[in-house]
Parts: structure tokens; C-alpha cells; sequence
């Protein structure tokens, strides 16, 4: 049986949770979209205490691009020499205008893959055509993609091209520590700490006395994280814990950081909900600036709008849950999503909808 599963750990743990005296109102945050829906789905949510609060942040990175990018993506697919190739949940996401998926529909050459290398395959297969990756993810997907660009150095495969959208966590954690949100402590993501590892956090957080666990995605795992968290905040102590020692290393992964910064730098770059936030971004180093889809190409989308009524950016800053936009399961629903929140697998109105 898998440890972080079982029923009597988390019976033991839930009964700890459910007899916590905050003495106050607590908000942890969780920054990951995985820890978002597992809380939702376990109904782990359903076991806090009274006066303690989960938010959901900016875990989901197909929601945190924002509409700019996803209108440079879909003016892309009006060239007749480009292929678009992407991660399934960004298809949906609706942008300015329309949709990847609606682009697609009106003769835009628009390719779901599960990895860069098979866009990279693609390249090999249409030399007549640009194929564009469209780059996005936190620090997890980065080095994938770094390794995929020096394949194509090496192979010599000059026609595959990136439209670079990654977003980095730590600048993320200190525009929201910096801003008006109250956040007591951290849910830190397992996927990005396996490769940023534990330290990395520290200063942002020591700097500001809000802890942070890192958690894994189990039941066990999270109920472990909270409990955690709010025995620290119940003594007045700083923490930076690792509950998922068994994957999560204080130094991360040297290997794939490595691969980051081979070939990628950090630029200042705009978030849904949180604008621009310095050096939260990646673009490509010079030597591998020709990869970058704008060297070869002008892309003039039309000006970013923002949708009526959608609080996507306020969902992702955890200042409303969900189900209080007004748009929640009436115009807005994983069927018809108005926001980028309703639509990815890791989107926080998608969790709560799907595990009301």
C-alpha cells in the first residue's frame, strides 16, 4: 500500500487537523495547480478547522499567461508557413478575441503534443515550415524544453522555433507578499521544488516571516504540509519545511538547472492578475535568440482585452475563491470557459467545479 494513501494515517491526520485552535483566522496558500485539485478532490478542504483557509494562487501556468501571449500564439497560426505546436490544455484558453481552438477551426495549423521533442519531430518532418512551440510552464517544463533547443542545434534543424511564455515561482511568492493579500503561509509546489529544490525559498520568505512546506500531491502528503504550517504559525516561528524529502532535494536538481540557465535568462514579465513582475520571466540567451519565433517573424496581434466579468487575476491572487466570480457555473463552465481558470486541468475554477 502506498504510506502516503492510507486510510488510517489520514483518519489520524484529519482527526489532528480537525482538532487545531488557530486562536485566528489563518490563509495558507497553495501555489501549485496539482495541490489545488487534490485538495479539492481528497475534500481535504472540507477537514479544516474553524477560522483556517486554503487559497488557490498562481500554481496553474497555462491560467497565469496572459492574454497578450495567447494572442501572439493565435496571430501565428493566420502565416501560412507556421505550425503551432502545444500542450493540450493551452488550446482552449480563451485569449483577447478567440481561442487557439478556434483558430484551428477556421484553417490555423495548430498541433497538440505531450513533449517539445515531438515538436521538434514535426520541424524535421515539414522543412518547408516554421514550427513554433509554445513555451510555457514554471521551472518543470523548462529544462525539457532547453534540451529540446540544443537538440536542434546539434541535429542542425533550423526551423524549429520557441514563443517563449515560462514564468518563474520566487518573484511570483514576493509580488504576492509585497501586494495588499493576507497570506499566512505557504503550500509550496512539489513539481517546481523538485527542480528548484528547498533553499531557493528562503530569503523571499524569511524576508517577509511567512513560512512555506514543501508538500507532496498524495492525501497524506498535504494534510501532513497543513498540519505543518499551522503548528509554525501557532508558535510564532518561522519554518521552511520539506514534507516530500523523498523527491524534493534542498538543492534541487542540478542537472536540470543546468539546462535552465544554458539556455534561457530571466526578463521582466507579465502575469494574469499580478502585471509585470520583474525578472519573473525567461527569454532566450543571445546565442539561442534565433530560436525565438520574433526574430523571424513580426506578430502585430490586436490590442489585449480583458473578458467582462471574469476574476481570473483575482482567483489567482487568492483574493476570491472561485465560486464567488459571478461568472462561475452560469456563463462561465469547463464547457464553455470565459477564463483560463475554467479551463486547464490544474485551473482552479476547473477543481472547484469539477469537485463541488
Amino acid at each position: 500500500m502506498n504510506p502516503y494513501r492510507d486510510p488510517e494515517k489520514f483518519r489520524e491526520l484529519a482527526l489532528q487537523l480537525s482538532q487545531f485552535d488557530a486562536g485566528r483566522r489563518i490563509r495558507l496558500m497553495e501555489v501549485c495547480g496539482t495541490h489545488t485539485m487534490n485538495i479539492r478532490r481528497f475534500g481535504i478542504h472540507n477537514l479544516l478547522p474553524p477560522g483556517v483557509e486554503l487559497l488557490s494562487g498562481p500554481g496553474c501556468p497555462v491560467c497565469v499567461s496572459d492574454n497578450s501571449y495567447i494572442d501572439q500564439a493565435i496571430e501565428l497560426t493566420k502565416f501560412d508557413d507556421v505550425i503551432v505546436v502545444t500542450f493540450g490544455d493551452m488550446v482552449r484558453v480563451p485569449g483577447s478575441y478567440e481561442s487557439l481552438e478556434s483558430a484551428r477551426s477556421a484553417g490555423g495549423d495548430v498541433r497538440v503534443v505531450y513533449s517539445p521533442l515531438d515538436a521538434l519531430e514535426i520541424a524535421r518532418e515539414n522543412p518547408d515550415k516554421k514550427v513554433v512551440f509554445l513555451a510555457v510552464g514554471f521551472e518543470t517544463t523548462v529544462p525539457t524544453i532547453s534540451a529540446t533547443i540544443l537538440r536542434a542545434e546539434d541535429l542542425g534543424i533550423g526551423n524549429f522555433y520557441v514563443l517563449p511564455g515560462h514564468k518563474l515561482i520566487i518573484p511570483a511568492l514576493e509580488a504576492l507578499l509585497s501586494g495588499d493579500n493576507e497570506i499566512d503561509g505557504f503550500i509550496l509546489p512539489g513539481h517546481v521544488s523538485a527542480v528548484i529544490g528547498v533553499e531557493v525559498y528562503r530569503e523571499v520568505l524569511e524576508r517577509h516571516k511567512v513560512p512555506g512546506v514543501v508538500t507532496g500531491f498524495e492525501p497524506v502528503d498535504i494534510l501532513m504540509g497543513i498540519l505543518m504550517l499551522l503548528n509554525a504559525i501557532k508558535d510564532g516561528r518561522f519554518l521552511l519545511g520539506n514534507e516530500y524529502s523523498r523527491v524534493v532535494l534542498n538543492e534541487g536538481n542540478r542537472k536540470a538547472l543546468e539546462l535552465i540557465w544554458r539556455v534561457f535568462e530571466p526578463e521582466d514579465t507579465p502575469w494574469r492578475g499580478l502585471g509585470v513582475i520583474p525578472m519573473s520571466g525567461l527569454k532566450l540567451r543571445d546565442e539561442f535568440s534565433h530560436r525565438d519565433i520574433r526574430s523571424v517573424v513580426h506578430i502585430e496581434p490586436p490590442p489585449p482585452r480583458e473578458h467582462p466579468g471574469c476574476r481570473c487575476g483575482d482567483v489567482l491572487q487568492g483574493k476570491i475563491k472561485p465560486d464567488e466570480c459571478p461568472l462561475f457555473d452560469t456563463v462561465c463552465t469547463p464547457d464553455n470557459p470565459v477564463g483560463p481558470c475554467m479551463v486547464s486541468s490544474e485551473g482552479s475554477c476547473h477543481a472547484y467545479f469539477k469537485y463541488r
